[in-house]
């Protein structure tokens, strides 16, 4: 389903929107603007990806995976086999 927004433009925005569609060879204004508002998600997607990543690094380690191992299944941790 398409929805439909109307919004209002100073002139001269008008006029650089006119030029951009011209120029980027878009079919429409509202092409131009679909795919304004897209590069826009996208752009917040990333900073959010990034925000997170960020998050992450910070934090304190985690366990390691024989520990989550034991955790789950309840088994004690394997020894490692001496070398002989």
């Amino acid at each position: 389903m398409v929805a439909t927004m109307n919004i209002s433009l100073p002139e001269k925005l008008k006029r650089f929107v006119d030029r951009r569609v011209k120029a980027g060879g878009y079919g429409s204004h509202s092409e131009y603007l679909r795919e304004l508002v897209r590069k826009d998600e996208e752009a917040a997607s990333v900073q959010a990806l990034r925000e997170l990543i960020r998050e992450g690094l910070e934090s304190a380690p985690g366990p390691t995976w024989e520990e989550l191992k034991r955790e789950l299944t309840g088994k004690p941790l394997r020894k490692k086999a001496q070398r002989r």
